[in-house]
């Protein structure tokens, strides 16, 4: 088995969603969704919840799961990660968001793979096809493009790549499917990091674009880190708001 390890970092005190780790999917807190899901994993040894929250800890711990306290002051969960990742000695770390309740443990695989095998690549992250133009154009849904080589060229909340011939002129601007010259392709929310870039990262002052985009994988660019991203062909809904939550609750009942 890899010397890798799962991280999740939950804050109770989100901006667009108070409470998020807390709230209900199913009947049950949607951070304890994250962790089921990130215990298929096959190449993790250790499934951390990194909190700074007394109640998310007690809900981990009380269900099972292990979790740290973190400090309060962190900025970013890239932060918060590196705090809980000081007292573990694995060599890749994965980054997992705790508002992914339907992120599969062989995407988790993956990235962790994508490490082992490009010595070159400093971090790894997964991004699947956008379907509608409701998600093209939705901010809470970043974008990623990159190159023939696998690597990361830039994360975005706005449309990219922009299609200046078939978008010009137009207000929202319109999808004609996934295929062809208008592939369009959302971040999923997973990173592994090398033990190494993480805390580069960490150390580092954000960058202006990180600031501007409010995306944090930006300063890892913006450093030279270099991101690979596979496609998978997974679907995953990220909790963002509440309005997030009933999506999440729709296609729960509908998956299952």
């Amino acid at each position: 088995m890899p010397d890798a390890a799962v991280i999740i970092p939950a804050r109770y005190a989100s901006t667009r969603f108070p409470g998020k780790p807390l709230a209900l999917l199913a009947g049950r807190p949607l951070i304890l969704h994250v962790l089921d899901r990130a215990r298929q994993a096959k190449r993790a040894r250790h499934i951390v919840v990194a909190t700074d929250d007394d109640r998310i800890y007690r809900t981990v711990r009380e269900n099972g799961g292990d979790a740290v306290l973190t400090g309060s002051h962190h900025p970013t969960g890239t932060d918060r990660i590196a705090e809980a990742a000081m007292s573990l000695s694995c060599d890749i770390i994965v980054n997992v968001q705790g508002d992914e309740p339907f992120i599969r443990g062989d995407m988790i695989d993956t990235v962790v793979r994508l490490l082992e095998e490009d010595s070159s690549a400093g971090m790894a992250t997964l991004a699947s096809r956008i379907r509608s133009a409701e998600d093209l154009n939705d901010p809470n849904i970043v974008k990623v493009v990159w190159g023939r080589s696998g690597y990361a060229l830039y994360f975005s909340r706005a449309p990219i790549p922009y299609h200046r011939d078939a978008w010009a002129g137009t207000g929202p601007l319109g999808f004609r499917g996934a295929t062809g010259s208008l592939q369009c392709y959302r971040h999923i929310g997973i990173y592994g990091y090398r033990r190494e870039s993480l805390f580069r990262l960490s150390r580092a002052e954000p960058e202006p674009v990180e600031e501007i985009e409010k995306l944090e994988q930006l300063r890892a660019l913006a450093l030279g880190i270099r991101i690979r991203v596979a496609e998978t062909t997974y679907e995953s809904i990220g909790v963002d708001t509440p309005e997030d939550l009933e999506k999440a609750e729709t296609w729960l009942n509908t998956s299952s």
